[in-house]
């Protein structure tokens, strides 16, 4: 939408063609409904959240800001609000209001939309300009094309790599596909902690084998049938993603998440805390003993690895026993063993590989006439607002060119 509106901005007729019934459908389901559009940082930093191909994106970041996009909403009315870690909101907290400021434009612009059609392929001269693409349905002729599919990840919302097909056709290549802001999946059993959401815990990933930590996180995590999802872990999982043998790592037990359970105490004080919440209920059972410092769902699971009976009488809970609950409060560990399928990922990794654009223009370098925009290349961001701004920057840049 943002390569249609800048093209037909500079005078050109702009034909959209969508596999969707509608227009959007991703960006409705972004921020879980309320479209987190972009993120206030300033632009240096956004390169600092791409940890794949980030400095590709340094000429579109410059041609197209965060403060462009808020520019552009309010200009169709829509006013924004900051929250939390820089994460910038419609003021009305619906992604349909940013939806329809693209729209008004497009409509505005007398963009022709062409709804429920597929592109199949792009045709070349042998000079290898592009000519034409063919759909489902019809030709149409072209002398410029901009190629936003998106990536793999959402197939619900059209994004299902068709365009990583059309163009490896025209003889590019296209980067490994991996699942990135996705939840992790864990061999230890997460069935009685299923649904548990846990706020203002500290998370680490570690790889063992080098007693490394991959990334560390304060915020909101979940249980759920397979293992965690949250903020922190989907974030975790970008670090995760292109970490070196991680697929080896992973299958021999060998990428541990570490939780601090009670981060505001150190463990002196949690300790004192500890002794008494004890001293209180002296002739209560081990396991009946927890309710004021955890959750319903995580006492036994923390039980469990205290290896402390249970059934045993607070009073006779040993120093060395208290210590190990101390310890398993502070780090309550749990084998990572995969990611989910790309299928339940906000972003994918990998795509049209960098090498083969120009990131001035977003010009294929193989293929005259033909561009690229947002997720089909090979960039992706951490959670924040980062990855929708490269749709808008790269979409723009591809449109003005």
């Amino acid at each position: 939408m943002m390569a249609a509106i800048t093209s037909a901005e500079n005078g050109n007729k702009v034909t959209i063609i969508e596999k969707m019934p509608t227009l959007g459908k991703k960006l409705l389901i972004t921020g879980k409904g309320r479209c987190n559009i972009t993120s206030s940082l300033d632009m240096s930093e956004f390169i600092k959240n791409t940890p794949t191909n980030g400095r590709f994106l340094y000429s579109s970041f410059e041609q197209y800001t965060n403060q462009d996009i808020i520019q552009f909403l309010e200009e169709q009315g829509l006013k924004v609000k900051e929250e939390r870690g820089n994460r910038i909101f419609p003021i009305t907290d619906k992604a349909q209001d940013v939806l329809n400021c693209f729209m008004k434009k497009l409509k505005q612009l007398k963009v022709c939309t062409i709804l429920g059609e597929k592109v199949e392929k792009i045709v070349v001269d042998e000079e290898k300009n592009v000519k034409a693409v063919i759909t489902n349905k019809q030709k149409i002729t072209a002398d410029k094309i901009i190629l936003a599919t998106g990536g793999k990840s959402y197939p619900t919302t059209g994004s299902t790599g068709d365009g990583y097909k059309i163009a490896t056709e025209l003889g590019h290549t296209i980067t490994k596909i991996k699942p990135s802001l996705v939840p992790l999946e864990t061999f230890d059993e997460t069935k009685k902690m299923q649904g548990l959401s846990l706020k203002n815990v500290k998370i680490q990933i570690i790889d063992k084998t080098k007693n490394k930590m991959i990334y560390e996180d304060f915020g909101e995590m979940l249980f759920t049938h397979f293992g965690v999802s949250g903020p922190t872990i989907l974030s975790g999982s970008a670090h995760l993603v292109n970490y070196k043998n991680i697929e080896e790592l992973l299958r021999t037990h060998n990428i541990i998440l570490k939780i601090d359970l009670k981060p505001a105490l150190s463990i002196e004080k949690l300790d004192a805390r500890i002794l008494r919440d004890f001293s209180e209920e002296k002739n209560k059972q081990f396991k009946n003993s927890l309710d004021m410092l955890l959750p319903q769902k995580l006492i036994e699971p923390v039980i469990e690895k205290t290896k402390i009976d249970p059934q045993k009488q607070v009073n006779t809970v040993t120093k060395q026993e208290r210590e190990r609950l101390v310890q398993i409060l502070k780090n309550f560990e749990m084998e990572i063993k995969d990611f989910r399928p790309i299928e339940e990922a906000i972003i994918t990794s990998g795509g049209i590989n960098i090498k083969e654009i120009n990131p001035k223009t977003m010009e294929s370098k193989i293929i005259k006439g033909l561009y690229f925009a947002g997720e089909i290349i090979d960039v992706d961001s951490y959670t924040g607002g980062f990855n929708l701004q490269i749709a808008y920057s790269t979409g723009y840049v591809a449109g003005k060119n």
